[in-house]
């Protein structure tokens, strides 16, 4: 998508024509490493070359403009700058007074923007569209006032308007991966500290592939805040005899000391928590070994641990990753993102992709009765004005 034609596209909406600015921010994927950045676990997402479009422009007045290509039939909605509170009929557009007012909280933002939106990553795919368009506007609205904010301090408030504003109790893993991405690499992040370190993915003869399940699922209205709640439990029992500040600082011989405090279900939480934070670890290391077919076995484990363990996969995820791990020239598939639904990430050989695409499509079509949507992805960089 260039410059020039996002441009055009704002100026059809607001027949505005000077000034305008244009910003990208990419959505993103977890290669390995689920459901732990909220556990103090390591986490391995990398930023894709897809994601979130914006075009802006300051107003004189204090009215926010806002508009988005992929949610067209509710036009555009308009807020004042002193009333951005959450409004569930503002839909999609309340990330965007999210960040707005928490910004607002720190700096000074006094006029109004006219804002264009549009995304070319399919919407509650897991592939978290919803941290991409919170550094997006985070990027945009610190360009357009000069706030002169570093990218990990746009992060960290970004994530506090996905806890408080929005109402999701996610991690940091997304919205690090979105502003923090670097091309040709993903990350590996301690969740606990922010200490990251890039690791280059050099998957020669190889592509990741994204396998959308098309099953919608609302993060909020998810059992998201369930899992992460469940874990919070556990830990605070677990507290009683160990000095931890996080599930993912035990190992499997501490959790073979500590298991008889915990529920069935806080028994499984946890057990999923620290295994999934030993194989990303691995995983990675072995991944710099270039011994990929290993790491490619690891995503699979993993995908188990989330089914059996964390139990947020589902039908459509479960036959999707396996009809891709039964495939020939796949080493690797498991769901990623939050779950019941969404996305499933998987390692293809490159002369593979297409044969497997369209036979893997065909069984998933015939055994779930929908048509499952598939993307060749590349790795891209972070948040940034274009």
């Amino acid at each position: 998508m260039t410059k020039e034609q996002l441009v055009l596209n704002y100026n059809e909406i607001y027949n505005d024509e000077g000034g305008q600015k244009v910003y990208f921010a990419p959505s993103r994927v977890n290669m390995i490493g689920e459901h732990i950045d909220y556990n103090g676990g390591y986490v391995f997402p990398c930023a894709l070359s897809i994601g979130t479009y914006g075009v802006a422009t300051l107003r004189e007045d204090n009215i926010i403009n806002m508009y988005s290509e992929n949610f067209k039939e509710l036009g555009i909605l308009s807020v004042a700058l002193d009333d951005l509170e959450y409004s569930k009929e503002h839909a999609w557009s309340n990330y965007i007074k999210g960040i707005i007012k928490e910004l607002k909280g720190h700096r000074e933002i006094n006029k109004g923007i006219n804002i264009y939106i549009i995304g070319n990553m399919p919407n509650a795919a897991g592939l978290s569209s919803s941290a991409s368009l919170e550094l997006l506007i985070s990027v945009m609205v610190n360009d357009l006032f000069k706030l002169n904010l570093d990218m990990l301090q746009m992060v960290k408030w970004s994530k506090k308007v996905e806890n408080e504003y929005i109402n999701v109790k996610c991690g940091i893993m997304d919205q690090f991966a979105v502003g923090m991405g670097k091309k040709h690499n993903a990350m590996l992040l301690n969740t606990a500290t922010l200490d990251y370190e890039y690791v280059p993915l050099k998957l020669d003869g190889y592509k990741i592939v994204i396998g959308n399940t098309n099953v919608r699922r609302e993060l909020a209205d998810s059992k998201y805040n369930e899992r992460k709640s469940e874990c919070e439990s556990a830990l605070l029992k677990i507290q009683s005899v160990k000095d931890v500040k996080f599930l993912c600082e035990l190992n499997m011989e501490d959790f073979s000391s500590i298991e008889h405090l915990l529920s069935s279900i806080e028994k499984k939480r946890t057990r999923h928590a620290i295994s999934e934070n030993i194989r990303t670890i691995e995983s990675v290391a072995v991944l710099k070994e270039d011994n990929i077919a290993e790491f490619g076995r690891m995503m699979l484990e993993s995908h188990q641990s989330l089914k059996n363990d964390y139990e947020v996969t589902g039908v459509e995820l479960d036959t999707l990753v396996e009809l891709m791990s039964n495939s020939e020239g796949v080493l690797g598939s498991r769901m990623t993102g939050a779950g019941f639904g969404g996305s499933t990430v998987s390692i293809v050989k490159s002369e593979f992709v297409d044969e497997t695409v369209e036979i893997v499509g065909q069984k998933y079509k015939e055994q779930i009765g929908k048509n499952a949507n598939f993307y060749v992805i590349t790795v891209g960089d972070g948040a940034r004005k274009l």
